[in-house]
């Protein structure tokens, strides 16, 4: 019960702060448009900058940590695609779209927040080292996912599809972020105080600022139909992913600290990024919409669950 009311509580009084705001008709939907661009344009991705381009890529990069989160990610991506076509009979393109949904946790939003609420601001390193690779690993594998399943809808060559992929990864800040990072960690590469101190500005603005504008979107999302598949993305989310990382975590002999991040992140519910993807191509995009207010709302008991049975 102290995990619900010192670690998680906090975080979710944040997004609930931000979601009566928007429900009382305080803030536009203008105002939590030009919020969510700040932070997932400029705020995040300088978070993100920062965070990787002072990160020990020799420590932090453990190939069992990523391995064993990964392998959750993959497990979720491909049950949901393959219960979505064959369980629920959507066609291959929404299948994608729900795999994706499956398997896009909310790493830097709710992930980075509520480890450093139970573990402290020096338990993130595992998180980092697995949110510089989210991004790109989740959009590679969603975005050859659907081009593949699109190129055999219309009967298209897949010729095109590298440099589809690689456009559309290309086109997303945090992708940007990251690999800024690498490039300043890897050249050595230090900015002038005044910029330094700019950046550290921003990002002290952007886990506080996510949050409220997540609470912000989720007033835009309505419980209503497809039941069943979002009861499944909700399991998949909160239970399967994180069991997956769980076993994987013993397997690969983790160290605790890593261990807790790799758990805690796999147990986050979809972030809204399962929403842009489904918009980018049209498809289930209530679906996700609806998943990530639920699975939202029910990872306040969830995450707790999580917290109580981890090392």
């Amino acid at each position: 019960m102290q995990a619900l009311l010192d670690v998680i509580l906090p975080v979710f009084l944040v997004v609930g702060a931000g979601y009566v705001t928007v429900w009382n008709g305080l803030f536009s939907d203008g105002v939590v448009n030009g919020l969510m661009k700040y932070t997932q344009n400029f705020a995040i991705p300088a978070l993100l900058f920062k965070a990787i381009s002072g990160l020990d890529l020799g420590q932090s990069f453990d190939p069992a940590l990523l391995l064993s989160f990964y392998t959750g990610s993959a497990t979720c991506f491909f049950t949901g695609l393959l219960a979505a076509r064959y369980l629920f009979k959507r066609d291959w393109e929404e299948s994608v779209a729900i795999g994706f949904c499956c398997m896009f946790a909310n790493s830097v939003m709710l992930g980075l927040a509520l480890t450093e609420r139970a573990y402290g601001t020096g338990a993130l390193q595992a998180n980092y080292a697995i949110v510089a690779v989210h991004s790109p690993f989740c959009y590679g594998l969603g975005i050859t996912a659907m081009e593949i399943a699109r190129a055999h809808a219309r009967g298209v060559s897949l010729t095109t599809l590298p440099a589809t992929v690689t456009k559309a990864m290309f086109r997303n800040a945090l992708v940007l972020g990251i690999l800024l990072g690498f490039a300043a960690n890897l050249t050595g590469l230090s900015l002038p105080s005044v910029f330094s101190d700019a950046v550290n500005m921003i990002v002290q603005t952007a886990l506080p600022m996510a949050l409220f504008g997540l609470g912000g979107v989720l007033v835009r999302y309505e419980i209503r139909g497809d039941a069943k598949v979002i009861a499944f993305i909700c399991a998949a989310s909160l239970f399967l992913h994180p069991t997956v990382v769980w076993n994987m975590g013993k397997l690969m002999s983790l160290d605790v600290p890593a261990y807790r991040s790799a758990v805690l992140t796999a147990a986050m519910a979809p972030g809204v990024n399962v929403y842009i993807f489904a918009s980018m191509y049209g498809k289930a995009q209530r679906v996700a919409a609806t998943s990530v207010l639920v699975a939202t709302t029910l990872s306040i008991i969830t995450v707790w669950l999580w917290l109580g049975v981890m090392p």
